[in-house]
């Protein structure tokens, strides 16, 4: 009797050894596919992260070249700002608009009253003056 349930218990074990080696399998087929999955979605990440990060990069660069810009025409400016407060660009300003200093005499140029009375006398070349004479 103890050989026959013995023997009944070993086919048992293998029974349970059959499903436990199928199930095994699955698990582990099962494991591999997370974690291929789990890979990939890393590796897709990591690619957008790159991707993103190149176009940030771009983007400091021309923000960097842009506040040079702006950084030389605020110079620009604060030069022209000096360069207006002195004393010499204000009176020059104020000449072109027509004031004089205290003891000055202003003179103003006026244009001819008729235009038609100032000729300019040009000379005529050799043929214009042939062909004036003959009568065209």
């Amino acid at each position: 009797m103890i050989s026959y349930s013995f023997n009944k218990m070993i086919a048992k074990n293998r029974k349970i050894r059959k499903r436990s080696s199928s199930q095994n399998v699955f698990f582990s087929v099962f494991l591999a596919v997370i974690f291929i999955g789990l890979v990939g979605f890393l590796v897709v990440s990591d690619i957008k992260i790159n991707q993103k990060r190149g176009e940030l990069l771009k983007r400091i660069d021309e923000l960097k070249k842009q506040a040079q810009l702006l950084e030389a025409e605020n110079t620009n400016l604060q030069a022209g700002i000096i360069e207006t407060e002195s004393e010499i660009y204000q009176e020059g300003k104020l000449r072109e608009q027509g004031y004089i200093k205290e003891g000055e005499k202003a003179v103003v140029v006026l244009p001819p009253e008729n235009q038609a009375e100032v000729q300019t006398t040009t000379e005529k070349n050799f043929f214009e003056k042939i062909l004036e004479k003959i009568g065209f």
